[in-house]
């Protein structure tokens, strides 16, 4: 028999217990193309090397040849499952730059838009871990209530998962007939529907078992890693972008930021329903105070920013999403 070992060395202080496993760049837990190379003793892991850069498409370099405006686009692909939000991050940046300031109608639409992306995000990853501890059902309850979320992206923006909504000095069309309505029966529905699936999953002993006290992260740890969003919250760092450091129009609503204590993956589920939660009351918020007016500010044709630089940072339902843009004065990136 041939002896790989010689294309698969071995690290010699590989402990007795210790496995090497590679994990992807193709494998079912992952939604994504990425590898890792870990090195494992039971259920915890001991060292990860990543391997990235399967999914890199030059985006930055690609960009430099269209005008500002036609960015957006490239925008929803670098995380496909919260579009609305990249594309959010980077109009900001720009307004930042160019000194364009959206009508306050746009910047109220903005938040209704990024919350329900939130949700709709969360929901994807409720639906993808519960597969993955092998629990079918919650998964296809968690794709039937996406749907709902993408059928009010699709009235609003004609796509369901690539939108090219939002635009530099508002969003691209106001808010279509019946849309309100429509968001404000999901708004009923949903609470309900998360009882549900806290009921069926979340108290779920066999869940508990084994989420509580796995994959644990000290405050410390989690500032130091460099993580955000929920896996920063779950670690008791209570900090959110919407809160803290505001835009759009969420400085005129009560963003609640749910925060846990013990940082494990049961913290971090926990997060995330509240986080939910929390989304569906800011929606409520913003379409009660949603004003009349204009959806666009008056821009450019071919905008020109000043020569500058800026760095935007919004929170996508992942953590802390930022685009750092610069101008030579010209109409391209």
């Amino acid at each position: 028999m041939t002896d790989i070992s010689e294309f698969r060395p071995l690290p010699e202080d590989l402990g007795e217990h210790e496995l090497i496993v590679n994990m992807g760049p193709s494998h079912p837990s992952t939604h994504g193309v990425l590898r890792v190379i870990l090195r494992v003793d039971g259920e915890t892991i001991v060292d990860a090397k990543p391997d990235i850069g399967f999914l890199h498409r030059c985006f930055e370099k690609v960009a430099e040849g269209w005008t500002w405006q036609q960015v957006v686009p490239f925008t929803d692909r670098t995380d496909y499952v919260s579009a609305m939000t990249n594309e959010l991050a980077y109009v900001l940046a720009v307004e930042k730059l160019a000194g364009i300031e959206a009508p306050e109608r746009a910047q109220v639409i903005r938040v209704i838009i990024a919350e329900l992306q939130r949700i709709a995000s969360h929901l994807v990853w409720f639906g993808s871990f519960a597969n993955d501890l092998g629990a079918t059902t919650p998964f296809l309850y968690a794709i039937r209530e996406r749907e709902r979320i993408l059928d009010l992206f699709e009235a609003v923006s004609g796509a369901r998962l690539t939108y090219s909504y939002m635009r530099i000095g508002g969003v691209r069309n106001d808010l279509p007939l019946g849309f309100i309505e429509k968001t404000s029966e999901f708004l009923k529905l949903m609470p309900g529907r998360l009882r549900e699936y806290e009921n069926l999953f979340m108290k779920n002993a066999i869940f508990m078992a084994r989420s509580k006290g796995v994959g644990k992260l000290t405050a410390d740890q989690a500032i130091a890693y460099g993580t955000s969003g929920p896996v920063l919250r779950a670690s008791g760092v209570d900090f959110d972008i919407r809160r803290d450091e505001p835009y759009a129009a969420y400085g005129k609503f009560n963003v609640t930021v749910p925060v846990g204590i013990n940082g494990d993956v049961y913290d971090r589920a926990v997060c995330r329903f509240g986080e939910m939660r929390a989304s569906l009351d800011i929606i409520e918020q913003a379409l009660g105070a949603l004003p009349d007016g204009e959806v666009m500010a008056k821009v450019p044709r071919v905008l020109k920013p000043p020569a500058g630089d800026v760095y935007f940072r919004v929170e996508s339902p992942r953590g802390e999403v930022g685009c750092y843009v610069v101008s030579d004065g010209g109409p391209n990136p």
